[in-house]
């Protein structure tokens, strides 16, 4: 349940409000212009969260070994510069119009969704977590109904919000902490299903299978998803533009003859459609997670902290 405004407008919460009046403002700028600003807050993030960095840095280490080190450090600058953007971009997902949203989104592919739902087919949008995630989810809810998995944030004040925010098209959201019952009754009713599964969450329900030739805990329940909600996949992601240009979102063919009853099959067929999807635009995937720290038994840390 929502928190209640008069619970959450005492002088305590007020930085939270400032931060969501300052997130709205800079939203209603240019697109060029929250570019350029976030880009510089990247930079600047880059310089002090220094274990974010040696995360990204790890990451990108491991599953760009055929980078040089000098390509390596670009890469993480320029994710650093998109992750900046990333965060100004709230701002933007979260309260502007319908028709800035369709103008500054673009959508490639949307064929592949457009002909699943016309042969009545239930379907799973397999979102991995890019830095434009939130605009994509947004911009997706205008013209399909959606029901999207999120965690909600910590503060009371963001949570009622960003839980407003996110519901204004007529998304419905999952916690990401419910078991399957709810994702699946909204497959079965036809809604599709805006999952994001890639991030680690340790050793509970999940597998152990590559990603970026790397063995990574892996979330396992998108083949069973599947299969009980009747839902073909079709994986996506969604990118910035370059100089504030606009956003894409880009829908794969759905994947062919899953799920295959096999949830290790399944989890690593999950890992190569996303590998496709962050070799398409590598700077943009979210680095900065600490993808790889529930190692099998016996392998030492990724990360120093």
């Amino acid at each position: 349940m929502p928190d209640s405004t008069a619970r959450i407008t005492g002088p305590r919460h007020w930085p939270a409000w400032i931060g969501l009046g300052l997130l709205r403002a800079v939203g209603a700028l240019p697109l060029p212009v929250i570019a350029w600003l976030g880009h510089r807050l990247g930079d600047l993030f880059y310089y002090l969260l220094r274990s974010r960095r040696r995360v990204a840095e790890t990451n990108i280490a491991r599953c760009f070994p055929e980078l040089d080190r000098r390509a390596q450090a670009l890469l993480v600058r320029a994710h650093f510069r998109g992750f900046g953007q990333a965060l100004l971009d709230l701002g933007l997902a979260w309260w502007s119009s319908p028709a800035r949203l369709r103008r500054l989104v673009r959508l490639t592919g949307r064929e592949h969704v457009d002909r699943a739902l016309a042969e009545g087919r239930n379907l799973i949008l397999l979102a991995p977590h890019f830095l434009a995630l939130e605009v994509a989810g947004t911009r997706i809810s205008l013209d399909w109904p959606l029901v999207a998995v999120f965690r909600d944030p910590d503060n009371a004040v963001f949570r009622q919000s960003v839980s407003r925010a996110r519901r204004r098209f007529g998304a419905k959201l999952v916690e990401r902490n419910q078991n399957l019952t709810a994702m699946v009754r909204q497959l079965r009713k036809g809604v599709p299903l805006y999952y994001l599964p890639d991030q680690s969450t340790g050793r509970k329900r999940s597998v152990f299978v590559p990603f970026f030739g790397v063995q990574a805990a892996t979330f396992s329940a998108l083949g069973r998803l599947a299969a009980l909600g009747e839902a073909v996949v079709v994986p996506c992601y969604s990118r910035q533009l370059a100089r504030g240009a606009g956003y894409e979102i880009v829908f794969a063919p759905p994947l062919a003859d899953f799920p295959t009853g096999d949830p290790v099959e399944d989890t690593r067929r999950m890992n190569v459609a996303i590998e496709e999807a962050v070799r398409a635009a590598p700077e943009q995937y979210f680095w900065i997670h600490k993808r790889f720290k529930t190692r099998p038994r016996g392998e030492p840390k990724f990360y120093s902290d």
